[in-house]
């Protein structure tokens, strides 16, 4: 009897719903070719929900979510609501309740794909960043004083727990264990400064290196770590990372790798239930054009593949995608691949069956 995996669909805003249907054309066509099924339940939440309902998220949503093997997001970001509310209101909420401790991106150039760094090819760009997802800047602590007046304090703080700095590093050693490409896991940080945050993650990734002795772990400042991805991304195989320098450096990351168009992550809960997603924003200004790009998304539901250990069904959908990008596109951009959004759905769920 064929395996069955239960995936919450959030097509989202904007161009969201277009990128994902070509993502689940390729999900049907592969999981065909490999003997799998994967049955959808869609939920509305976006932009369109809030202006009709008022609200961002259903309470019940969390525990709804939590019946279902994965997550698969098309994109969220309304032009009719302000920045922030949905963001906010539903994926780091859904971050935080659903504890998706890790955001893991990858960041791969691929064939035929334009990198504005000057000599630098597919070769020398195939890096790995696994960044904290709920903890640090991000956790909501702070507040005013006295605020509206001159005398105004606004204060934000990093919040770093052992578990979640342990839990995140451990994840880090574990991936670049199984990737084995350089066997090199690389702590971003800024020693110098955050003298207590980043104290706590470099005595807990050297403590946790010492379990690891085929993985050389190094070291590298954050500003440092900038320089070298434009100057050097060969130099790094997987780099682990607190959650606001690594929202700063993935963005670098998804630039060299050829834009937000290519780019796709995962937030994921390893003991619970994960979400997918193409990088890039929801687009609202190519909705219903047909020829906003889908390969970012395709990219996602090849993540989520992998998440479920349906590695080669996730390894052929990266090898088509590569096959499009070597072969078959104009660029990247919506409106320049030279196919439309649904053509490149189609190409894809056809080389994946190949």
């Amino acid at each position: 009897m064929a395996k069955t995996y239960n995936i919450a669909l959030i097509p989202g805003d904007g161009t969201g719903p277009e990128v994902v249907a070509e993502g689940i054309k390729v999900l049907a066509a592969v999981a065909d070719k490999e003997s799998f099924r994967i049955d959808y339940t869609t939920f509305d939440f976006g932009g369109d929900r809030y202006l009709k309902t008022g609200e961002v998220l259903p309470e019940s949503a969390a525990d709804e979510l939590r019946q279902f093997d994965a997550i698969y997001l098309g994109a969220i970001g309304h032009p009719k609501v302000k920045p922030g509310i949905l963001e906010k209101g539903i994926l780091l909420r859904l971050r935080f309740e659903l504890d998706q401790y890790i955001n893991l991106r990858p960041v791969k150039l691929y064939p035929g794909v334009e990198c504005p760094l000057k000599d630098k090819g597919p070769e020398h760009i195939d890096f790995v960043v696994v960044r904290e997802n709920t903890e640090g800047l991000y956790a909501g602590a702070g507040g005013f004083l006295k605020k509206g007046t001159a005398d105004e304090v606004a204060i934000q703080e990093s919040i770093n727990t052992r578990k979640g700095v342990e839990r995140c590093i451990r994840f880090a050693f574990e991936y670049c264990k199984k990737r084995n490409k350089d066997n090199k896991l690389t702590l971003c940080g800024k020693t110098n400064v955050l003298t207590y945050a980043f104290d706590l993650w470099e005595r807990t990734f050297h403590e946790v290196a010492k379990e690891y002795q085929g993985i050389t772990a190094d070291y590298a400042h954050v500003d440092a770590i900038t320089m070298w991805f434009v100057k050097n991304p060969e130099w790094f195989d997987v780099i682990v990372t607190d959650n606001m320098f690594g929202d700063i450096i993935t963005d670098l990351g998804a630039m060299i790798q050829g834009g937000m168009g290519i780019a796709a992550g995962g937030n994921l809960n390893p003991e619970g239930v994960s979400m997918f997603e193409p990088i890039g924003g929801s687009a609202p200004k190519y909705k219903g054009q047909n020829k906003i790009n889908p390969l970012a998304a395709i990219s996602a539901a090849g993540l989520m593949l992998e998440y479920l250990g349906e590695d080669r069904a996730g390894k052929k959908i990266e090898e088509a995608v590569m096959n499009v990008t070597g072969s078959h596109l104009k660029g990247l951009a919506a409106g320049q691949m030279g196919m439309t959004t649904t053509e490149v759905g189609d190409l894809v769920a056809t080389l994946v069956t190949e």
